[in-house]
């Protein structure tokens, strides 16, 4: 233990330096001092600590806060950027949807045109009496035959028919029996080429026969 008073190096425990006689002793006002630096210095390191504590707190904080405020910016980004492209998706799907209707009505309103404007048109009228034949030639198309007679008063029979190539025909007659008066017939076909039909008649007053295309 060393000496306040000469600075003589002594041995621990000792009360008096063996030197000077001085001793050795530590006063209260000491004490109290050495006491009081050794609070001041805990003090000053537990106040260290609590800063360096909270700023690495903070640190965590200001490091949470940004990482969530950056992940919500990217998620808003890419959220405006998947409704940016859905409403593109819903756009160009309501404009495809709107040629579409476009088309189809226009395809529609010309059906209907083409069904307004078509009818049945004459395109041959042939008529006569007595008795005889005659060969007619008839246009490719959808075709209606309408034909018609009145007999001579009845002796065995009377008739009209119309024959076509095709197969097609039509025609009225009378018995011995039948009543004397003007009887009637007609029918329809569609061919892709021109065809021949045959007009027959016997003992008739008068008869007729019309050809009408649906054009």
């Amino acid at each position: 233990m060393k000496c306040n008073n000469c600075g003589f190096e002594n041995k621990e425990g000792t009360s008096f330096c063996t030197k000077c006689g001085n001793s050795l002793q530590i006063q209260p006002d000491n004490r109290k001092n050495v006491t009081h630096q050794t609070s001041k210095n805990l003090s000053k390191n537990n106040t260290t600590k609590i800063v360096i504590v909270a700023l690495v707190i903070l640190a965590i904080v200001l490091s949470g806060a940004f990482i969530y405020l950056y992940g919500f910016t990217n998620d808003d980004s890419q959220n405006n950027e998947i409704q940016s492209d859905d409403g593109a998706k819903d756009v160009n799907l309501s404009d495809n949807q709107s040629k579409n209707q476009s088309v189809a009505s226009s395809d529609n309103s010309k059906k209907t045109e083409e069904v307004k404007s078509k009818s049945w048109k004459l395109i041959g009228s042939y008529s006569g009496s007595g008795s005889g034949s005659k060969t007619i030639n008839v246009p490719e198309g959808k075709i209606k035959v309408t034909l018609s007679a009145y007999p001579i008063k009845n002796y065995a029979s009377n008739y009209l028919y119309v024959t076509g190539s095709n197969g097609e025909s039509g025609g009225v007659d009378w018995g011995s029996k039948s009543a004397v008066e003007t009887r009637s017939d007609s029918f329809t076909y569609t061919s892709d080429s021109p065809e021949t039909f045959t007009i027959e008649y016997y003992e008739t007053v008068s008869w007729e026969v019309e050809f009408y295309a649906y054009q």
